[in-house]
């Protein structure tokens, strides 16, 4: 009877306290869901502002020449969006290599669009690393037009999932 009574009373009292909460707030940080960190750190003081309202995804890229997986997974990323012919993303491959020639050459040898890639500022690189978590790995993240991350470790395959679904 009494272990009865000390559960109704722990139910009584989660009820009470889930019943006063207000709605939950977004927070920002890297995980689906979360509020995307602001990028400006770009070069030529540009600034990412995720928060678009006009419909559009944003698909952000962190990689670097030096590793091989990052700039595989950009390259591909790049002919996904290509191939996708699609206008409902905007595109930002943010290398973070810190020479310019490297990134410029880099992005040349591959073969991809310069327009669609940045290169972080060498001196603001350690924020934007610590935002993004970027010392566990280079990531990418697909943004609404919210802010609120959609996708982390996008793939061509889950670029078209999500892309399909909208």
């Amino acid at each position: 009877m009494r272990v009865r009574t000390y559960v109704l009373v722990a139910l009584v009292g989660l009820l009470f306290m889930s019943s006063g909460s207000k709605e939950s707030v977004l927070t920002v940080g890297i995980n689906p869901g979360d509020i995307a960190p602001g990028i400006e750190s770009l070069e030529n003081g540009r600034v990412v502002d995720f928060r678009n309202q006009s419909g559009r995804y944003t698909l952000v890229n962190f990689w670097a020449a030096y590793d091989a997986e990052s700039r595989m997974r950009n390259v591909r990323l790049m002919h996904a969006v290509n191939r996708l012919g699609t206008s409902q993303v905007d595109v930002y491959s943010i290398s973070l290599d810190t020479k310019q020639s490297i990134f410029y050459e880099t992005v040349k040898s591959d073969g991809l669009d310069s327009m669609a890639h940045f290169q972080a500022e060498p001196d603001k690189q350690f924020a934007l690393r610590k935002a993004y978590k970027l010392d566990r790995g280079f990531n990418s993240y697909l943004i609404d037009d919210k802010g609120m991350i959609v996708a982390s470790d996008v793939t061509p395959e889950k670029l078209a999932e999500v892309l399909r679904t909208i």
